[in-house]
């Protein structure tokens, strides 16, 4: 058997803000247990009902700044005025094409994955049906203000022009028949290793 590139080992889920990413990862790990979530890191605090350590790590300003200086950062970025996410080397490391590892993370810290990672990395991009679908989840959430969706929707509409830029395109429609779409091609990118 020959082996045209290296394994397949990281999945990466992008998407605007709202488009539904974070539902599909969560189906995603449910079905497919071998799979670890890779838990980001944040400056921002969490939400009610999140786990430090669970949903992310949730760290100081200073801590991001003195592990981007450490090098401990595979991607980073600042998502929003004021709030850093970026995804810890010490998350991916250990990923295999046995036990892979799921990112879910920004659009550009995902493309920043995907360069470094290559063939070891499926980049999928979740896209809603249309801008104004996105923005009615958006507004329809709740949980933050008319100015804090304004910065989301105005940062979504820049992302949405990224989405060539990645392995495959999901539109989550249809949450259901989306994350049916998600595992198909998850399945047949780790399955790569042995058909090789």
């Amino acid at each position: 058997m020959s082996t045209a590139g290296p394994p397949p080992r990281i999945v990466v889920l992008t998407a605007p803000s709202g488009a539904g990413k974070s539902t599909i990862a969560r189906r995603i790990l449910r079905i497919m247990p071998n799979i670890r979530f890779s838990v980001s890191a944040t400056t921002r605090g969490p939400r009610p009902a999140e786990t430090d350590g669970v949903h992310y790590h949730f760290i100081s300003a200073t801590a991001f700044d003195q592990a981007v200086r450490a090098g401990r950062f595979i991607e980073f970025e600042e998502v929003y005025p004021g709030l850093l996410y970026g995804t810890m080397v010490d998350e991916v490391d250990d990923a295999t094409p046995e036990n892979p590892v799921l990112l879910d993370i920004d659009v550009r810290g995902a493309l920043r994955v995907k360069e470094i990672f290559g063939d070891e990395a499926l980049a999928i991009f979740i896209a809603p049906p249309s801008f104004k679908e996105l923005e009615l989840r958006l507004t329809g959430r709740g949980t933050e203000s008319t100015d804090a969706v304004a910065t989301r929707l105005k940062r979504a509409r820049v992302e949405m022009t990224y989405e060539d830029k990645f392995d495959c395109v999901v539109v989550n429609d249809d949450v259901e028949r989306a994350t049916d779409e998600a595992i198909s091609l998850v399945a047949r990118f780790l399955g790569r290793v042995h058909s090789e």
